[in-house]
C-alpha cells in the first residue's frame, strides 16, 4: 500500500538554537491547528551562517510563502534570512539573557530600509502570532483557510477571549 502523500509545507519556522523549540513550537501547534504544512528548522545565523543563506535563498523554489523566524539574544537570524529571500519574514523576539528579550526585540525590529522583517511580540505570544499572520497572509488566496481562521476567532470570542493559557502570555 502506498504511504499518503505529505503535503509540501507553505510556511518555515525557524530558530536559532534548538534550546528555542519550547517556545517556538508554540508557531508550530498553532499551523498545525489550522492545518497549514509547514516544517521547523533550526539554523544559525552565526554558527552556521551559509546553511541560513542557502535555506533562505532556495524557500521560495521549494513553494515556502512565509518564514517565521524565532531567535534571541543578539538576533540576527531574521535579518541574514530577509536579506536572502523576498518572502514575508516573520520576526520573533526570543526571551534570553540578562535583558529577557528586549535585547532580541530591539535587534529584530530595527532593519535597515529595504530589508523589512516584520516583528510580533516577545515571547510565546509571538511565536503564536506569527502563525496567525502566516495563516492570514496565506488566507488571502485560500477560501478554506480563511473560513479556518474565521472559525478560530468565533472559537475564541466564546471561550472569553483565550483559547489556552501559557505562562508568558
Amino acid at each position: 500500500m502506498a504511504k499518503p502523500k505529505e503535503r509540501a509545507p507553505r510556511v518555515a519556522v525557524l530558530m536559532g538554537s534548538s534550546s528555542d523549540l519550547e517556545v517556538m513550537s508554540r508557531a508550530a501547534d498553532c499551523l498545525e491547528e489550522l492545518d497549514i504544512p509547514h516544517e521547523v528548522v533550526v539554523t544559525s545565523a552565526h554558527r552556521s551562517p551559509d546553511r541560513t543563506a542557502r535555506y533562505a535563498k532556495q524557500a521560495k523554489r521549494r513553494g515556502i510563502k512565509v518564514l517565521i523566524v524565532g531567535a534571541g539574544r543578539a538576533a540576527h537570524l531574521a535579518g541574514a534570512v530577509a536579506a536572502n529571500t523576498t518572502l514575508p519574514v516573520l520576526g520573533v523576539p526570543l526571551a534570553s539573557g540578562a535583558l529577557a528579550g528586549m535585547d532580541a526585540l530591539l535587534s529584530t525590529v530595527q532593519m535597515p530600509a529595504g530589508v523589512p522583517v516584520a516583528t510580533l511580540a516577545i515571547g510565546g505570544a509571538g511565536a503564536e502570532n506569527a502563525a496567525l499572520m502566516a495563516a492570514q497572509i496565506l488566507a488571502l488566496d485560500d477560501e478554506r483557510l480563511a473560513a479556518r481562521l474565521d472559525r478560530r476567532r468565533r472559537e475564541m470570542a466564546k471561550a472569553g477571549g483565550t483559547v489556552r493559557r501559557y505562562p508568558d502570555g
